[in-house]
């Protein structure tokens, strides 16, 4: 004689073992069943406020900053030739190519191949581009020089002194967006000719 008595669920649960059921419920369930959605690889959705994606078969959040880090980080492999970038001219090539150093090597003698003057338009594009840059570059510290706050200075002794006076510093940020713009406009203007 046995001392528990079987409830229906008990019962129900062993008929779903024996007959391979496993994981079939033996009670009636009530509840909230949350939207399942099924994503693939490459798909990309907003979820809580955050981007998401699966990039091989792991699912990771965009950032805002990825793009920036692509620019900035060096990759381990050339993404042209896939060769392990370890050679100390392959940082300062990717950031110019986004290739290695023989890469580059490779398309600048195809390049004088084909004919100088290719090669040479070449060199004068990756001239004026640095020259664009150069310009970019000091305008951005001029006008954040120009904009950063004067009200107060911290003397040799650590007192704190509050100057009065200072610049315009609209007529500065004007001055200086009008000589990086004529800047531009003779870089170019030397490209043309």
């Amino acid at each position: 004689m046995l001392k528990k008595e079987f409830k229906r669920k008990d019962v129900d649960r062993m008929r779903n073992l024996i007959t391979g059921k496993a994981n079939n419920s033996s009670e009636v369930q009530i509840g909230y069943n949350k939207k399942q959605t099924e994503y693939k690889e490459g798909d990309v959705w907003t979820e809580n406020k955050k981007t998401w994606t699966i990039k091989n078969g792991i699912k990771q959040t965009i950032s805002k900053l990825d793009k920036i880090k692509k620019e900035v980080f060096t990759p381990l492999c050339c993404p042209k030739c896939s060769k392990v970038m370890k050679h100390y001219l392959d940082i300062n090539n990717y950031k110019a190519h986004k290739k290695c150093h023989d890469c580059v090597v490779k398309f600048e003698h195809k390049l004088k191949i084909k004919g100088t003057d290719k090669y040479y338009k070449y060199i004068d594009n990756l001239r004026i581009n640095n020259k664009l840059s150069v310009i970019d570059k000091t305008e951005a510290y001029l006008l954040d020089v120009v904009n950063s706050s004067n009200d107060s200075f911290i003397s040799e002794q650590g007192d704190i002194e509050r100057w009065i006076g200072g610049i315009d510093k609209e007529k500065m940020t004007k001055d200086i967006k009008e000589a990086a713009n004529i800047g531009r406009k003779r870089i170019k203007k030397s490209q043309d000719d």
